[in-house]
């Protein structure tokens, strides 16, 4: 039984509830990562700090889904936590960055996945 003040039908409730849900979600990893820093008491340091804050959230999704079907529903600290910040060595030979990772870490199979993806998309 739900009990509610809205007009709408449950059938047409529902999907609505569900997109409320997802923009929520986006909000809460938002705040999880640079909209900490709000608000400053700078009109313009605000505006920067959001303008980064979106720029790295889509960012990271994006890598997300790259890397591997779980991480392209993860939350933004868990791909943070697994695929940024990483225990590699690198090191230069020549012109070209090579990552040493660990050899036996757990997301190694989805980093590389998602290093093999944007070095074909920065060929093209």
């Amino acid at each position: 039984m739900i009990f509610t003040d809205s007009v709408f039908v449950l059938t047409d409730a529902e999907p609505m509830h569900r997109a409320h849900a997802a923009v929520e979600q986006v909000f809460a990893d938002l705040e999880d990562s640079a909209l900490a820093h709000l608000p400053s008491g700078k009109f313009t340091a605000n505006t920067a700090w959001l303008t980064l804050a979106a720029a790295a959230y889509n960012l990271t999704r994006a890598a997300g889904r790259l890397a591997s079907i779980s991480h392209a529903k993860a939350r933004a600290g868990t791909i943070r936590r697994h695929l940024v910040h990483i225990p590699a060595r690198i090191a230069r030979p020549g012109r070209r960055i090579v990552l040493h990772l660990p050899p036996h870490w757990r997301q190694a199979d989805d980093f590389t996945d998602l290093w093999t993806a944007l070095g074909q998309r920065m060929q093209t």
